[in-house]
């Protein structure tokens, strides 16, 4: 042949006079085989060789990872006897914040589903992206049993503007659009209502807020410039999310600032360092326990933030964890990570100023009896910030900030399960209680860096050992570095 990947160019004749009849049916056989696979879009040709095509390596990783979990899947449940001398036993972490999108990279957002249960978190809140529709459907397979992966509460389609900067979002322009997006979500059967502020009338915003509560969900989101956060509470906001928010009502000048940028008087820049210069941690104090009467919670996401913050001196490039992220999803780390090289010294040091504020507010929310939800914001765009990782990593910038290692656990695996009234299930190692638990080799309470150190998983009553946890990494690792290949 004078390509070596044509097989139906061979001499089917000159074959079976050197090599026999059945060596010529086995090439006639391969040569349809090869015809048919890529017909299929399974392999192309390429420099004379036979290739995987993108499709066929998903279909490869897909079935590697249906057949591990298959079997996983015929353990028995409820059914082990495990020796845990000297170990440690505890509910399985919660997620409060992430998000799966990119709409070209749905298989990359399906590929973190193992990865966040092999990293000892079971249950993930997911804040919205443009996948909503995939995301449901691996909610619904998961309770089935057929997909494996954490549980997922989800706010599908987040509530916006119109002409939101956001992609899959919900767009409204009027009370009337906004009871049709409610309906919508009704019928999507979502878990809570999730609303950002990018060009949503701020008082639409807050009527969103009251109609959404009235239908009984539970509702999360920014803070738009327009609205003091005690505005938001007193409509019902049940969570803030992201503590950079917090700082505008830790001002003692809250309510003349958003006044300004109401007119217009100042920009975004100008009530930053006015925020700043205007903090008062007495009426902040009184202000969050004022918003922990009113019901609201914060979900800080402070290790996203550090991670973006400090790329000046700490790179993550080299990260060993990246081995675990679809090339296409890790592209999508690069627009922060520029942004955050194109600062000058001047910037830089004004970005580190701005998150160590932020994060010294994390004291005085947990003082005024805030709820506080442990998220990470994981997920695509947000730079560094790995799904399952990025739990533990966020439990101990908790802690680094000013909480206890059990404080900081009780924001996941005891707050987690109370935001969806789920602590008759969840929350406690104890008689009754849904098996969603983690073994762990050392101590927690004593250092909150020891939630990596996982022995075992149990997620839904089945046994997960470490044997088992790396086998699903190790399948993880070599599907994306399939995919690299091709990109």
């Amino acid at each position: 042949a004078s390509n070596p990947a044509s097989l139906a160019e061979a001499d089917m004749d000159r074959v079976r006079d050197l090599l026999g009849d059945d060596a010529a049916k086995s090439l006639d056989q391969l040569s349809k085989l090869s015809k048919m696979m890529q017909d299929a879009g399974l392999i192309d040709q390429r420099e004379g060789r036979m290739q995987l095509t993108p499709r066929a390596i998903r279909k490869l990783g897909a079935n590697a990872l249906r057949e591990l979990f298959g079997k996983l899947r015929k353990d028995m449940v409820g059914q082990h006897k495990i020796d845990a001398t000297g170990k440690y036993i505890m509910p399985a972490l919660w997620d409060m914040h992430v998000h799966f999108g990119g709409d070209t990279l749905k298989h990359e957002n399906k590929m973190l589903l193992p990865l966040f249960v092999a990293m000892g978190v079971t249950t993930v809140r997911d804040c919205a992206g443009d996948i909503s529709l995939d995301v449901l459907q691996w909610k619904k397979e998961i309770n089935a049993g057929t997909l494996f992966g954490p549980t997922i509460y989800t706010s599908g389609p987040k509530l916006e503007g119109p002409n939101s900067i956001w992609p899959g979002d919900l767009e409204i322009a009027d009370e009337a659009a906004l009871s049709k997006a409610l309906d919508s979500l009704h019928t999507l059967k979502v878990d809570f209502i999730k609303i950002t502020d990018n060009t949503l009338d701020p008082h639409l915003f807050l009527k969103s807020i009251v109609a959404a509560r009235k239908r009984g969900w539970k509702v999360s989101g920014h803070a738009p410039i327009y609205n003091t956060i005690n505005e938001l509470s007193l409509s019902g906001l049940s969570t803030v999310e992201h503590i950079g928010y917090m700082t505008r009502a830790a001002s003692a000048d809250e309510e003349k600032i958003t006044e300004a940028r109401v007119q217009g008087k100042i920009n975004s820049k100008e009530a930053g360092e006015m925020y700043a210069k205007t903090f008062d941690s007495t009426i902040a104090l009184q202000k969050f326990k004022k918003l922990a009467q009113q019901g609201t919670a914060v979900v800080p996401t402070i290790n996203g933030s550090y991670v973006t913050t400090y790329l000046d001196s700490i790179k993550h490039d080299k990260d060993d964890y990246l081995k675990y992220i679809g090339p296409a999803l890790k592209r999508t780390y690069n627009w922060r990570v520029q942004r955050a090289a194109n600062d000058n010294a001047v910037a830089v040091q004004l970005r580190h100023k701005n998150f160590e504020a932020n994060a010294a507010l994390l004291r005085l929310i947990h003082k005024s009896g805030m709820t506080i939800l442990a998220g990470t914001d994981a997920g695509y765009l947000n730079s560094y910030n790995y799904p399952g990782l990025g739990m533990h990593d966020e439990l101990a910038i908790l802690v680094k900030y000013g909480l206890t290692p059990s404080e900081a656990l009780k924001a996941s695996i005891i707050n987690g399960p109370a935001f969806f009234n789920q602590s008759k299930h969840f929350g406690s190692v104890s008689k009754g209680k849904k098996a969603d638990l983690l073994l762990l080799d050392e101590n927690p309470l004593i250092n909150i860096s020891n939630t990596k150190k996982i022995q075992a998983v149990i997620k839904n009553g089945k046994y997960l050992n470490r044997k088992q946890l790396d086998a699903i990494l190790s399948n993880i690792e070599a599907e994306v570095t399939l995919l690299e290949t091709k990109n």
